[in-house]
């Protein structure tokens, strides 16, 4: 019989058997809780904070989309929330017709139709029910050509139809959309442009196209015309199935 000896005064007696067995399974639990915590930690600071409140803006400065709520369905935007420039001459699009090419250098948009008119003090579709506006400028890349594309929305087609004959008529009171960084010319001066006013479904479209060096002229030339006609045909193509 082996007759184990009490260790010095003072000196721990080392773990044995079920002793030692039960330590490590300690060991191991606590490790596992630091492990968690740490785990935990992390989490929490690489994890950003939501803003349930934030809304975003389209890139051309209008419409307010609603923060998705985790596990609900997101409501369809309204026609008027989505009649953007953005989401229909997105700044990523090629603008290509037969021989024209053009891509977009200038958009904005707007609920107020008075917003894109030249004369402030008085509204030219007022009676007639316009009810949302947006503008894009194309620069074409093979010619020193701006067309200025201006879309008008209305409540139905027939609504659309009553405004035609007041825009044609009244097109350069609407403003022209320059490329971002160009000034428009002094107010006297009258740049030589083609002018296109179509109806397409509920919606008017309204193209000018001038010389981006506002070269004045009494008629505009074939290259013009042409210019105002292929960006008249692309303006139409969105809204011609609406």
């Amino acid at each position: 019989m082996t007759i184990e000896e009490d260790p010095p005064a003072g000196d721990p007696r080392p773990p044995t058997g079920h002793r030692v067995v039960g330590e490590r399974r300690r060991q191991v639990a606590m490790w596992g809780v630091v492990a968690a915590l740490a785990a935990g930690g992390v989490w929490a600071v690489s994890t950003p904070h939501r803003n349930d409140g934030a809304s975003g803006a389209t890139p051309s400065g209008s419409g307010t989309v609603a923060a998705a709520v985790p596990g609900q369905p997101v409501a369809p935007l309204t026609e008027s929330q989505s009649f953007t420039a953005e989401r229909y001459f997105s700044a990523q699009r090629a603008y290509e017709f037969d021989t024209y090419r053009a891509r977009r250098t200038a958009a904005r948009d707007g609920a107020d139709c008075l917003a894109v008119q030249a004369d402030k003090t008085g509204d030219l579709l007022e009676e007639l029910g316009c009810q949302g506006w947006l503008a894009v400028a194309l620069t074409r890349t093979d010619q020193p050509v701006i067309t200025s594309v201006t879309v008008f929305r209305f409540a139905d087609a027939a609504a659309a139809a009553k405004a035609v004959q007041t825009v044609r008529d009244r097109a350069a009171g609407f403003e022209f959309t320059y490329p971002d960084g160009l000034l428009a010319p002094a107010a006297n001066l009258r740049p030589m442009a083609a002018t296109r006013v179509e109806l397409v479904g509920h919606y008017l479209t309204l193209t000018v196209s001038r010389y981006a060096d506002q070269r004045v002229g009494d008629a505009a030339d074939e290259v013009l015309v042409a210019s105002s006609h292929c960006a008249s045909a692309l303006a139409g193509q969105p809204f011609m199935w609406m």
